[in-house]
């Protein structure tokens, strides 16, 4: 993938202030409904957020860091994927509006946790700085700029790939969450 700083950002954008939407309106249903699940092994609405919100516990602050130590350049300037980056990336988006099943790393597997409104609450509160973290990284070198994985400390990703996989992985929970009531 490659593309300009300004052009990722907006995609970027763009899908944040949909799941925003999305868990807005998660916060109008009952308690029931939030931890409604459709068989044992699936998630409720409420363990879709909350396995973003243990994403976004790791990936906010590292992307806060690296984003203070960055580079600055023109926000049209060019961003580059790298392989592994780009791979981790498109395995999150959605595709033609289907999600490809995976298995939750079990540091971020929320089936047992004790759950309640607040989880969105917290979820919203994430969304919000991410917001301003890739407001920040229009002027940011996502190409050159590196951010350590929660899988494994041996790993770096661009920047760049490390939002779209992060804004990628909130949509496809958000979908996931979505398809409880539907």
């Amino acid at each position: 993938m490659q593309t300009t700083n300004n052009i990722l950002i907006d995609e970027l954008l763009h899908i944040v202030e949909s799941t925003t939407v999305s868990a807005k309106k998660f916060k109008q249903l009952s308690d029931a409904q939030l931890k409604f699940k459709k068989s044992p092994e699936s998630w409720s609405v409420l363990e879709c957020i909350e396995h973003l919100n243990l994403y976004g516990d790791f990936y906010l602050p590292e992307i806060q860091k690296e984003i203070l130590n960055a580079e600055k350049v023109p926000s049209a300037s060019i961003v580059k994927s790298g392989a592994i980056g780009n791979y981790f990336a498109n395995l999150m988006k959605v595709k033609d509006g289907k999600l490809k099943k995976m298995k939750s790393p079990a540091d971020k597997n929320p089936a047992t946790s004790e759950l309640s409104v607040t989880t969105i609450d917290r979820f919203l509160k994430q969304q919000e700085l991410l917001k301003q973290l890739l407001l920040q990284s229009r002027t940011v070198n996502l190409t050159k700029t590196k951010t350590s994985i929660s899988l494994t400390r041996l790993i770096r990703l661009r920047l760049g790939d490390t939002l779209r996989f992060l804004v990628y992985h909130m949509e496809r929970h958000i979908q996931q969450a979505l398809a409880v009531h539907s």
